[in-house]
């Protein structure tokens, strides 16, 4: 028979697991981990501008060249996509000054690209510190998720099995999905501290982190949290079951 105690610990455990999980998927799959505003953007319809869009729509616009893009016009840059938002130009189906944002996903081969110490020359030579950081920020979400779904597997083991004893394994795996949520943030936040010190935003440029940023930030201490709770409960029930049949026994 489970203590109430435990139920509840494992209930919320279950609850905060379940959040941070959504908070991790929805971190993934949108743009705004990083965002730049440009008070004054260029105009669009300008000819240069013109090729400046199409170098950055482009496949094989180079680190540089996107960067640029994004300092100019308000960009977003996610762990999937780059984004630029401008104003569209005037035709007869949309409304004048009718905001439109466009965005280009990064290739598998582009997330395990070398990245140069020169961004834009490929004659620099690699910057291991950049490159090793880059698929990091990449990796380490998904093998935070991936802990996480075996976790959840694990749990619904031991509710078949009606045993807490698989429940630390739940809470190991959940502890170590944290690690890599808050490796995946440190490796972030450093990268794009390296890419500024080679590429700084223009005066006037601002940038700041985004909310897709904040949800990966929000998700580890709710994971930390699951897994103590799941651990707790664990191994405090096999305490006190291992001490009533000595009790019992005695």
């Amino acid at each position: 028979m489970m203590d109430n105690r435990f139920a509840t610990a494992l209930v919320i455990a279950c609850v905060l697991s379940l959040i941070s999980t959504i908070y991790m998927a929805a971190s993934i799959g949108t743009d705004f981990w990083y965002e730049y505003r440009n008070p004054s953007p260029p105009e669009n319809n300008s000819e240069p501008n013109k090729a400046s869009w199409e170098e950055f729509s482009s496949e094989d616009a180079d680190e540089k060249t996107y960067m640029d893009a994004l300092f100019q016009w308000n960009g977003t840059i996610g762990l999937w996509r780059r984004c630029i938002t401008t104003t569209e130009n005037s035709y007869w189906y949309n409304s004048p000054g009718e905001t439109v944002t466009k965005c280009i996903s990064f290739s598998l081969s582009d997330q395990f690209m070398e990245k140069y110490k020169e961004p834009g020359n490929h004659n620099s030579g690699s910057d291991l510190n950049r490159t090793y950081l880059w698929r990091l920020q990449f990796l380490l979400p998904f093998v935070s998720l991936g802990l996480m779904c075996f976790g959840a597997l694990i749990g619904l083991c031991a509710c078949a099995c009606r045993s807490l004893y698989p429940a630390i394994a739940t809470g190991v795996l959940h502890f170590l999905a944290g690690l890599c949520t808050l490796g995946s943030v440190g490796c972030y936040v450093a990268g794009i501290e390296l890419l500024h010190q080679k590429l700084s935003p223009p005066e006037g440029v601002q940038g700041q982190f985004g909310w897709s940023f904040c949800l990966a930030c929000v998700s580890a201490p709710l994971q930390f949290m699951a897994a103590a709770l799941f651990i707790w409960a664990a191994r405090t029930n096999r305490k006190e079951f291992t001490l009533l049949k000595a009790y019992r026994v005695a």
